[in-house]
């Protein structure tokens, strides 16, 4: 036992080493992904904190009914929101939106293509099975480190490091449903002289989009569940009062936060939740 502790592997050494490496060789890169990816978040926040935030709220309202069809969605989407301006969240509200539709949009368009090439090469999502299940069950806080020093403080670590925790779920969930379609569909395409692409855009997407639109909600679902982490990389937004509220134990400024995540969480859900049957 002692000698098997004495001779430890330097696992973490190497980890660090790796890190410092990419550091040493690659700062221009990282720093062209962090102006990047925080220009992308800057123009969603100035579309969300530019307008009045009745016109912001009018026009989710809008979108709410579009997709769902629904008065009382539209209704509550008006009223939750009112009621986080009345709490007077609304700054961070818009901040915590940036992060989730910034994240939401990268994990979405990595995630779908690479689910789709992992459902027609078996072999290739037999390689990332296991990645994809590291990506999920490693600590949060274990790759909140690097992304610090690669990307420094702000929105942009806590959005990689949220990329990281949610991208397999439309990877796993894209695969599913295209690897799902069924064999009479695929034959019908073929015997009608479908082309791959056409088969892939006019069979098996169509087929999988209830399983992509499940990705897309836990995507959405999953970002929320890091708005507090990413808040400890400097990432403003609502996970900063919930910290604030902890340090200080204010139980009423925890519960008002947490009330506006919860509102924030539910009133995205309904813009894209999916029944059993498929439907919208």
């Amino acid at each position: 036992m002692e000698w098997l502790e004495q001779n430890r592997l330097p696992i973490g050494g190497y980890a660090a080493d790796f890190v410092d490496w990419l550091t040493l060789n690659f700062t221009g890169f990282f720093d062209a992904v962090q102006a990047g990816l925080q220009a992308f978040i800057d123009a969603i926040l100035y579309e969300l904190q530019t307008p009045h935030p009745f016109v912001v709220i009018a026009a989710f309202a809008a979108f709410a009914f579009a997709m769902r069809r629904s008065v009382p969605v539209a209704v509550f989407t008006v009223l939750g929101f009112l009621l986080i301006v009345n709490l007077g969240y609304w700054k961070e509200t818009t901040q915590t939106l940036a992060l989730v539709v910034a994240s939401t949009a990268v994990c979405m368009a990595v995630g779908v293509p690479v689910g789709i090439a992992a459902a027609r090469r078996p072999w290739l999502y037999a390689v990332l099975r296991p990645v994809l299940d590291l990506m999920q069950t490693i600590p949060t806080f274990v790759y909140l480190i690097p992304a610090l020093i690669l990307f420094g403080l702000g929105l942009v670590p806590g959005l990689v490091a949220t990329v990281i925790f949610a991208l397999p779920s439309p990877i796993r969930l894209t695969r599913l449903g295209i690897a799902s379609t069924p064999l009479q569909l695929l034959e019908a395409g073929d015997a009608f002289g479908a082309t791959p692409m056409q088969r892939l855009l006019k069979i098996e997407i169509p087929y999988a989009l209830p399983q992509i639109m499940a990705g897309l909600t836990q995507t959405i679902m999953l970002s929320l569940s890091m708005v507090v982490i990413a808040a400890l990389v400097g990432a403003p937004g609502l996970g900063v009062p919930v910290l604030r509220a902890l340090n200080s134990i204010n139980i009423a400024q925890g519960f008002e936060a947490g009330l506006a995540i919860v509102l924030l969480a539910i009133i995205l859900d309904r813009f894209f939740h999916v029944d059993e049957g498929g439907r919208r």
